[in-house]
């Protein structure tokens, strides 16, 4: 599985919901899991390796030897808070680019599980930052987007400069 560096058009596109949760589903979330581990990540959006599904998995457990990973299909965000708070954020699909992002500090997310039940839980902090960042992904966005035109612009130049290295 390859993760996707932008930039890139299919980082822009928006991802269809899935409408069939089989075994075929289920494997690639745990492959999704398996690369977002591999690669230090915190979460990852099936577009960032190329497949325009409504698939996200997370795991933003501080403890490497616990692992709590979060597999979210069609996952929506119903609620928002008022509040906000900021975060540095990184992206797999930017690779060794951060910027500060302000994003609601608590959410409420609905999405279906692997059993196929739907859920709805409350989010705040690092989670609630990563599942927007996330779904962002789903919706063609990335964090860069959230930033100023001119930051936005130096990290893009970076990234073109690195991508004619690999």
């Amino acid at each position: 599985m390859q993760i996707i560096v932008a930039p890139d058009s299919r980082l822009n596109q928006i991802s269809k919901k899935v409408e069939i949760i089989d075994d075929s589903i289920i494997s690639f979330l745990d492959q999704m899991l398996e690369c977002m581990y591999q690669n230090n990540g915190i979460g990852l959006a099936a577009p960032q390796v190329g497949i325009l599904k409504r698939l996200v998995v997370i795991d933003c457990s501080d403890n490497k030897d616990i692992k709590k990973p979060l597999k979210l299909i069609n996952p929506e965000i119903t609620e928002l808070s008022k509040n906000i708070s900021e975060f540095e954020e990184g992206c797999l699909s930017l690779p060794s680019q951060y910027a500060k992002v302000i994003r609601p500090s608590k959410i409420t997310l609905k999405y279906t599980n692997t059993e196929g039940l739907i859920c709805e839980n409350k989010f705040s902090g690092l989670e609630a930052t990563c599942i927007q960042h996330e779904i962002d992904h789903l919706d063609g966005k990335l964090f860069v987007d959230h930033i100023s035109k001119l930051k936005k612009n130096i990290i893009i130049k970076k990234l073109k400069k690195f991508k004619k290295k690999i």
